[in-house]
């Protein structure tokens, strides 16, 4: 992952992975995901409306993303006047029960932001090359309170068909990343792109 590369993309408007809408998974799967959590972490957020989704649920949510100009335009388009600070190496934007962080990921540290007991990588894990991938996971496992629960996107597509992201990230690896958690795969099924066929795959792990 190169920063600058996904900073850039916001300013050129190269965004196809932006949603309008809540994301599918967030509704099918919201009766194991949101109740009985508290906080939850959605890594390289853009300006999702799942951050706003999930504080409708109650829940105490945590955006991670490098695009300061996307974060902006998430505030803007929610009527959210933000609080705006640093800290430690983020630059912070809260409103309501919504923080996010203005930053890499990978600079996030427990004893900064405490843990949490769910996440949604609607599109983190498949942003990142193979390298990054084995360094995200430990990343996540390190911020996750006991039991905490994690729903997962994940694309399936053949080699060759595109160079990602978003990367292809099969089921095997998935299962190899997540070693010793609980998964379940809870849909997979063909998902129509321009140059060829993806399949999605959404998992549910108890880490």
């Amino acid at each position: 992952m190169q920063p600058e590369r996904w900073r850039q993309a916001w300013r050129d408007g190269r965004t196809g992975f932006h949603r309008e809408a809540v994301h599918p998974d967030l509704l099918a799967q919201a009766e194991w995901f949101v109740a009985g959590g508290r906080r939850v972490l959605v890594p390289l957020c853009g300006m999702t409306v799942d951050l706003q989704h999930l504080a409708e649920h109650g829940l105490e949510v945590v955006g991670v993303e490098l695009s300061g100009l996307a974060i902006g335009r998430l505030f803007e388009r929610e009527g959210w006047p933000p609080a705006v600070d640093d800290h430690g190496p983020f630059r912070r934007h809260r409103a309501g029960r919504v923080t996010v962080l203005e930053g890499d990921i990978f600079d996030l540290d427990p004893t900064l932001v405490g843990t949490f007991d769910r996440f949604w990588d609607r599109a983190a894990l498949v942003a990142l090359p193979p390298e990054m991938r084995a360094r995200y996971v430990p990343q996540i496992r390190r911020l996750a309170a006991p039991g905490a629960r994690l729903l997962q996107n994940a694309f399936t597509y053949a080699p060759g068909l595109r160079e990602g992201p978003p990367f292809s990230v099969p089921a095997d690896e998935v299962g190899r990343l997540y070693s010793g958690a609980a998964l379940e795969r809870a849909r997979h099924e063909p998902l129509e792109v321009a140059g060829g066929e993806f399949m999605v795959s959404t998992y549910r792990i108890t880490l």
